[in-house]
């Protein structure tokens, strides 16, 4: 089939990321992908028949990418669409899955796996077995908020009880759910513990990546949620071994916004793009371990680079997102610098530019060390000499709790055009 120059998705997964699956496309090398996607996290979390804790897009394969490549994503637009949402804490209610909440569902009643769900009503029980009628949802909240966006999603507001309720009537359209999209609308549980907050929206994509070598459930496609399919009692068990076919794909990384350049390995033929879970705001870490899940409009364009093979993602965060020490020195910080340099007889000034390499792991010690073995192995460094370039001249930040973080620091010019990132980022930071 012939390559197009835009791909338009507007159709979902069941919550697994299969390579096996067809995919949408082709996309051409340069082209763009542009996605209506739904909520992720609590929508699908309480809808049992979505097997991954997610609904994400149906994946595009993009032209001329083989494995071991890698594929540059510019994210040129992110538009929210739904005019309100809700989150929360969760907890989960033992009787209604089998070891893992995300998934492996099953209704407590008629112990049909994965049942199909419907709404009737509002509040915690909502969410009904279509086979029998019983509350099938593995998740409720410990402490929950219905938030409401102004017309220019600019900022929000967590309402009292009785306009969470009102929102929980229309569920569907006031989270703008998509046409094709099968969850049940959070706000349908209509939480209002904590009315009256107010804050600022900032979206960024949740879940933003290509397609495992092997099918996993799209939450897990990353290090710290992906320890919970190691010998799991469902069919998407794992080993460590096999756990390296992920992606880390799910992120949460606040930074993979608008403007933003994230580049992810390659695993399968055609990459498999697929986006989801974009979220309306979010502190560093989502500690809350869930945020502002919101319907979304997004453009991205694709840029195949051959023969960059790496395990994990890497990311060129927007300017202002860029760590202060890691941040691309000014025309004023050379003149002082060389001045310095000439001081002191120096004739030799690094080049360098700034790089976020992601790290996962079931725990942030564990992430942080699998985003330095990544620095180090793609850059041609030593472990040790990554850590001092990071301790002064970058910055390890979280991305999610408990196991997702960015290692940001300054690379050499050299280095990076030998890995064939350089002309990424060059444009990004407007670098000679």
């Amino acid at each position: 089939m012939k390559a197009k120059q835009t791909v338009l998705v507007n159709t979902f997964t069941n919550g697994i990321l299969d390579p096996g699956r067809e995919m949408l496309g082709p996309v051409m090398d340069g082209g763009r992908i542009m996605v209506n996607t739904a909520a992720g996290c609590w929508g699908p979390m309480i809808t049992p028949e979505l097997r991954g804790g997610h609904e994400v897009s149906q994946p595009v394969y993009v032209d001329g990418a083989k494995p071991g490549d890698a594929i540059a994503i510019r994210i040129e637009k992110i538009q929210v669409t739904s005019d309100a949402t809700a989150s929360g804490n969760d907890k989960t209610i033992a009787d209604r899955f089998i070891g893992d909440p995300f998934v492996a569902r099953i209704c407590p009643n008629c112990q049909t796996k994965n049942p199909p769900s419907h709404i009737e009503g509002t509040g915690p029980d909502c969410v009904r077995c279509d086979h029998c009628g019983a509350p099938v949802s593995p998740f409720a909240f410990t402490n929950g908020y219905t938030i409401v966006f102004d017309d220019n999603k600019r900022i929000g507001l967590t309402v009292e009880e009785q306009a969470a309720l009102k929102i929980a009537e229309d569920g569907r359209h006031y989270m703008q759910t998509p046409d094709h999209s099968i969850q049940n609308p959070i706000v349908a549980m209509a939480p209002s513990d904590l009315p009256g907050i107010a804050t600022r929206l900032k979206p960024f994509i949740g879940q933003l990546g290509t397609t495992p070598a092997r099918p996993l459930p799209d939450s897990h496609n990353a290090g710290d949620f992906g320890a919970f399919l190691l010998g799991a009692p469902h069919e998407y068990c794992q080993t460590e071994e096999t756990l390296k076919d992920k992606t880390d794909g799910h992120m949460d990384i606040n930074k993979v916004r608008e403007g933003a350049v994230l580049i992810c390995p390659v695993k399968v033929e055609g990459g498999g793009i697929y986006v989801g879970d974009v979220h309306a705001l979010q502190g560093e870490g989502e500690i809350a371990g869930h945020t502002c899940d919101v319907s979304a409009s997004v453009i991205l364009q694709v840029h195949v680079i051959h023969g960059l093979a790496i395990d994990g993602p890497l990311l060129l965060p927007v300017p202002e997102d860029v760590p202060y020490l890691a941040k691309p020195l000014t025309p004023d910080e050379k003149l002082l610098i060389q001045r310095e340099a000439e001081k002191w007889n120096q004739t030799y000034i690094e080049d360098s530019a700034p790089i976020s390499v992601i790290g996962t792991g079931a725990n942030l010690n564990l992430a942080i060390d699998n985003g330095l073995t990544r620095a180090s192995q793609l850059f041609g460094m030593s472990v040790p000499e990554v850590q001092n370039r990071v301790t002064i001249s970058g910055a390890i930040e979280i991305g999610r709790a408990p196991g997702v973080v960015t290692i940001t620091f300054r690379v050499p010019k050299e280095k990076l055009d030998a890995a064939g990132v350089w002309k990424f980022v060059r444009e990004q930071y407007s670098m000679e």
